[in-house]
């Protein structure tokens, strides 16, 4: 039996203000992350991977891996740079136009893809950023969560793109790692029975943990 995929899609800011304690802290997060799922059976036969940064470039991390197949580089980020944010959306667009298996036939195809953003700052390329939401919104997402961290991050641009937009007031270890443990939560949550929750932007979030706070 073929089981079928799960494609998790992770947009992260690498932008200046991400250099130092704030990228270490993301990369422990992410590996706290990847331990937690795959502890989960469901997760360990469905989940495909893909990490894209952002900066002032768009770089791909990990492309579209199954979660057993996943060695996790580390993260990096230039001590100054932009945040193309709009550039990054892009990017996945192209990427799950690309990958995402639609059904046919008897093929189920794939479950809907997840995409999760975290971003520091306000996009930098503005007006990319906001021609490429219609674009966004447009493909099969099953959510498109959002995550503003620190206190210069700005949670009502990315309500302009998800009304699943999160906030975290710091920017240490603990925190992303919570953030991220999270994220793994609501990635198993929901699939595991074969739930039709699975539509698109009707996804379910699992309740927080009191260091991810839900914008209103």
């Amino acid at each position: 039996m073929t089981v079928r995929r799960l494609p998790v899609y992770l947009l992260l800011d690498t932008s200046g203000s991400m250099h130092g304690e704030p990228i270490e802290s993301v990369n422990i997060g992410l590996r706290a992350m990847l331990s937690t799922l795959r502890q989960n059976t469901y997760a360990r036969e469905s989940v495909f991977l893909c990490i894209v940064t952002f900066d002032s470039k768009i770089n791909e991390v990990l492309p579209l891996t199954a979660l057993d197949q996943i060695t996790l580089p580390e993260i990096v980020c230039p001590p100054s740079g932009g945040t193309f944010l709009g550039e990054g959306l892009e990017d996945i667009c192209t990427r799950v136009e690309r990958d995402f298996k639609q059904p046919n036939g008897n093929d189920e195809g794939d479950w809907k893809p997840l995409l999760f953003i975290m971003t520091d700052g306000k996009p930098t390329d503005t007006m990319v950023y906001e021609e490429v939401i219609p674009r966004i919104k447009a493909l099969p997402f099953a959510a498109v969560i959002a995550c503003a961290a620190g206190p210069k991050s700005v949670p009502d641009q990315l309500k302009q793109l998800t009304d699943k937009v999160v906030s975290l007031d710091t920017m240490d270890s603990s925190s992303f790692s919570t953030f991220f443990k999270w994220v793994s939560a609501t990635v198993t949550a929901g699939n595991e029975n074969g739930e039709a929750a699975n539509t698109t932007n009707n996804r379910e979030l699992p309740p927080p943990p009191p260091e991810v706070q839900i914008v209103i």
